[in-house]
């Protein structure tokens, strides 16, 4: 068998060593963090079952010590795959650094839990991923469970242009590269900065090289993170619309106990945007990131009065105060709280 052993760079980070191939490799693993999501194994697993078909196939869950029947039902029903069952939870980025000395596969696939595939998802974009040899990072279509289109081919988040975002003044700069693009139909190949986490392919040549996430992220931006690295080393990022995956979208993040919701998954992503900004832009970019946070809450607040709207809901001013309290834990976004 393959042995691949691993070690960790000075960002914590796990790469793997070079490995000898044999007979035990696959064309791909395929890597699932659960948590707290039972509901959603059944489709999920018996989706990408059917989508595996005739490939060499290696799969492994990660269980991020779920409260629910989560563990039961894969010892029960999935004892054919590999089950790791974490006493805490770690978050999404490090239960996928700890299992990457367990891949054998030509490809790594990060797959959700509450992401479906279609019956050709893993042949189609692996097929695509073997014509494309710079390609180092492939994503899909996503659509909601409803069919509408989801953010599938992103560009890279500044504080500028995610304050256009929060403000909705983004009209206004059309020449400002939006993190989301939704004005094309999403009906052809293209380059983008990132792709979301929850179909994310990569060549096992960017996993050996470059390892995977930074363990600082939590959840969310992990993804973002790792593409700047991707295409830092030369690879290429591209969306690959061949193939629909129904992403359910933020169910582990809504079934953490102290926050519910909304209000969770906010302080989720706030946290990892200053920590992000901190490690790309600086301790400037976290400054301004913090401000136009605020300036846009302002402005949300004028036209929420203009609209008449009641003055308790306008006066939420939400996202600044998440970022508020994000930023004195984060020390300026400077360390991680989880």
């Amino acid at each position: 068998m393959a042995q691949a052993a691993a070690s960790t760079d000075v960002c914590g980070k796990v790469r793997l060593e070079a490995t000898n191939p044999d007979d035990s490799v696959v064309d791909v693993s395929i890597i699932l963090v659960n948590y707290n999501t039972e509901a959603l194994l059944p489709e999920c697993l018996g989706r990408l079952e059917k989508a595996i078909a005739a490939l060499r196939a290696q799969v492994i869950v990660v269980d991020n010590a779920s409260r629910d029947g989560s563990v039961k039902l894969l010892h029960d029903r999935y004892g054919q795959h590999e089950i790791v069952a974490n006493p805490v939870n770690v978050g999404f980025g490090r239960a996928n650094n700890q299992v990457l000395g367990r891949v054998r596969g030509r490809y790594v696939l990060l797959l959700n839990v509450d992401a479906y595939v279609e019956p050709d998802a893993l042949t189609k974009t692996i097929a695509f991923m073997d014509a494309h040899p710079r390609c180092g990072v492939l994503g899909a279509r996503l659509v909601d469970v409803d069919g509408s289109l989801q953010p599938s081919c992103r560009y890279f988040p500044t504080p500028w242009n995610v304050f256009l975002s929060r403000s909705g003044l983004s009209r206004w700069f059309k020449h400002v590269q939006a993190v989301d693009d939704l004005s094309w139909d999403h009906a052809t190949e293209r380059r983008c900065d990132w792709v979301p986490g929850c179909y994310y392919l990569m060549r096992r040549a960017v996993v050996d090289s470059l390892g995977l996430f930074d363990p600082r992220f939590f959840l969310y931006y992990e993804e973002v993170d790792h593409c700047r690295a991707v295409k830092a080393a030369g690879w290429e990022v591209l969306y690959y619309p061949g193939t629909t995956v129904i992403h359910v979208g933020g169910e582990s993040a809504k079934s953490v106990s102290h926050l519910s919701g909304a209000k969770q998954i906010s302080e989720l992503q706030t946290e990892s945007e200053l920590l992000y900004f901190r490690k790309h832009h600086g301790g400037f970019g976290v400054w301004v990131g913090l401000i136009l946070t605020g300036v846009a809450d302002a402005l949300n607040f004028c036209k929420a009065v203009l609209r008449r709207r009641s003055l308790p809901e306008a006066a939420g001013f939400a996202e600044f105060r998440a970022a508020l309290r994000a930023f004195s834990r984060t020390s300026h976004g400077r360390m991680p709280t989880r």
